[in-house]
């Protein structure tokens, strides 16, 4: 096992979906105890717990309730002797808009699952994560080395919380805090497939041959190659990498 898994565990934010799984899979697989938390989907959090065993326990968690996640980290970090590492993998089901059709009350919403959802989730963790000297880990987008129109609702908050990261790097590296972002591509997994199969969808055959045009390598990525990402930016083999983000995208940034 990894040194900077030794105490405490890994809180792998939005674990039951297809990225968050791999991910809680992955850092079982290195041995890392692990605390994952669930919106709605209490049967698939129910499945990982029955396939992952005793090492992995999960939690009921909606991000913009600040009391609720101040409470739920408390807890793991008493129950699990402190947190050594936080995911962030929780994803929305953000439609797809140019931004002439995007209400104000829809971008309040947004900003504030996504956005506020996040801060409160670094406010109640930074003291035990500051404890540990652990990590964060943002799964973010990549988006943000290239505007895809249409995808303002989930680029723009990401980029307020890609200078949040940067920014917890900065100020917490005195603490030995490290804090990094993933910005995926498309990803054959979760969310991508939610929306894939919604009527009248934005991905379409159209959208599909515009974006592989786009990519370096002519396929989708695998929600384990972000996984494996995951793993390495939270392990002591990165102890010397901070605010930086990390295309896992198949080269559509080039």
């Amino acid at each position: 096992m990894d040194k900077q898994f030794k105490k405490g565990c890994v809180f792998i934010i939005g674990g039951s979906g297809g990225i968050g799984r791999a991910c809680v899979q992955r850092f079982a697989e290195a041995g890392a105890k692990i605390v994952f938390t669930y919106h709605q989907n209490i049967q698939a959090a129910q499945e990982i717990k029955k396939d992952l065993g005793d090492s992995v326990d999960f939690v009921q968690l909606s991000n913009q309730n600040e009391s609720q996640v101040h409470n739920v980290i408390s807890e793991i970090a008493s129950k699990q002797g402190g947190i050594n590492t936080i995911i962030n993998a929780a994803g929305f089901n953000i439609p797809q808009k140019y931004i002439s059709e995007i209400t104000p009350e829809l971008w309040r919403k947004v900003i504030d699952e996504d956005v506020n959802g996040f801060f409160n989730i670094v406010s109640s963790s930074l003291p035990f994560i500051r404890e540990s000297q652990g990590s964060y880990v943002f799964i973010s987008s990549a988006g943000l080395f290239k505007y895809p129109p249409g995808d303002v609702l989930s680029v723009a908050p990401k980029a307020t919380i890609e200078h949040t990261i940067k920014g917890i790097a900065k100020e917490e590296g005195v603490h030995g805090v490290r804090a990094n972002s993933i910005a995926l591509g498309v990803i054959d997994t979760g969310i991508f497939h939610r929306l894939l199969n919604e009527e009248n969808t934005f991905f379409d055959e159209k959208w599909h041959e515009a974006v592989m045009a786009t990519l370096a390598l002519k396929r989708f990525g695998h929600e384990s190659e972000v996984a494996n990402t995951a793993l390495f930016l939270a392990s002591s083999q990165s102890g010397y990498i901070t605010g930086h983000c990390i295309p896992v995208d198949g080269g559509y940034h080039i």
